[in-house]
């Protein structure tokens, strides 16, 4: 019995779902802070601390898959016997 894990292919109706949460989130973010009823000084900080936090989320997110990908790689070459 193999024990080497396929690589997991996401469904279509997995990635719309989070595609449209995304869009979502920010779009109900956005009107949020543009109906908020404060400066534009402070619309405008909260709006660059939500793209800073969807940027930082996005490179966490990679970084955590390279760090799952590189342990998940055998440490010898796939045709070597164990």
């Amino acid at each position: 019995m193999s024990e080497t894990p396929g690589k997991q292919q996401n469904t279509a109706a997995f990635y719309g779902q989070a595609v449209a949460s995304f869009a979502v989130a920010m779009a109900a973010t956005a009107i949020g802070i543009y109906r908020l009823s404060a400066d534009a000084w402070v619309r405008g900080f909260l709006a660059v601390a939500v793209l800073y936090l969807v940027t930082s989320s996005f490179t966490l997110a990679k970084v955590v898959r390279d760090r799952q990908e590189g342990a998940a790689a055998p440490a010898y070459p796939p045709f070597e016997k164990r």
